[in-house]
């Protein structure tokens, strides 16, 4: 069992941040990994040890890095760093394709790419790679202003302790984590992610994964063509997909054809079809209070529904 940061707890503060400044990088993540959320905001939540700890952990990003991730992102990323919506920290990285500049005094108003806002836990969770930076923005526990690809691109960043993989990759979304992630969210924080830059990585893991969500027995007989039609694109525009059901398997198109038959089309907003791909919201329901609008066969369009299993919450 790896050691914890218990031996910190009654250090000087200066003694504590030069184990986050110095020690090597696998013990410093193991040791954050194998402490409790209470003992870790013990030791990073006093005052006189806390900027020592998250000014050592940030400029030692480069350390904790799969090296080939970190030679694709160039950009400025702001983290501010709060606790119960205060305010505590803010550090600026700028990121150069593998070179990094740690930036301690960036102010609010110099121009970045893209700033993060969490919680001190959450920040050093992230970095651990224990927490997936995409789960934690649907969930609304990560706030990203800007672009969104640079943040999932250094959320993606961090490797497993020892290793050279990648912990948690922000893009590669388990769908009953997303489910799980999405509980409780309100409309208007999905209707904000679904119009971020973080779209086309939700609805490519959705479409990709959608025909193994077939209960092929279900479907064995059936033949429809069903149209997707997902509004609130940040351009104005409309993501188009077609759903094809034969012979109890799917197929899943980019509707290039907007006149091509099919049996019905639903139109909806993207982060009301979030809600309906993970369990929380029925199509019946959907259909009834006008979320999904129906062109053509209703009752098939139901069945397309009927068929398909989504991932529920844990």
């Amino acid at each position: 069992m790896a050691s914890t940061l218990a031996h910190l707890r009654g250090a000087p503060a200066r003694a504590a941040g030069a184990f986050f400044a110095e020690a090597d990088p696998v013990q410093v993540v193991d040791a954050v990994r194998a402490t409790t959320d209470d003992d870790l905001l013990d030791l990073i939540g006093r005052e006189e040890v806390r900027p020592l700890a998250i000014a050592a952990i940030v400029s030692r990003m480069h350390e904790y890095a799969v090296p080939e991730r970190l030679a694709q992102i160039e950009g400025v990323v702001r983290f501010d760093l709060e606790r119960r919506g205060v305010l505590l920290e803010r550090h600026g990285l700028a990121f150069d394709r593998g070179v990094l500049q740690h930036l301690p005094d960036l102010a609010a108003s110099e121009p970045v790419g893209v700033v993060l806002r969490t919680s001190v836990l959450r920040f050093v969770r992230l970095v651990s790679g224990e927490r997936n930076a995409g789960l934690e923005y649907l969930a609304g526990k990560l706030d990203i202003q800007g672009d969104a690809g640079l943040a999932l691109a250094v959320g993606g960043l961090f490797r497993v302790p020892g290793t050279d993989d990648v912990a948690m990759d922000p893009t590669a979304l388990d769908p009953v984590d997303v489910a799980t992630a999405l509980k409780g969210a309100g409309s208007d924080h999905l209707r904000t992610v679904m119009a971020s830059g973080f779209r086309p990585v939700v609805l490519d893991e959705i479409f990709r994964r959608l025909p193994s969500f077939v209960d092929r027995r279900k479907a064995a007989r059936l033949d429809l063509t069903i149209g997707l039609r997902l509004e609130g694109r940040p351009d104005g525009g409309v993501d188009r997909y077609v759903v094809r059901i034969l012979d109890g398997a799917a197929t899943v198109t980019s509707d290039a054809e907007e006149g091509s038959r099919r049996d019905a089309t639903i139109t909806c907003e993207a982060h009301e079809f979030l809600r309906l791909a993970t369990g929380h919201l029925s199509a019946v329901t959907g259909v009834l209070r006008g979320q999904l609008k129906v062109r053509g066969d209703k009752a098939k369009a139901l069945q397309l529904s009927s068929v398909i299993d989504f991932p529920r919450a844990r």
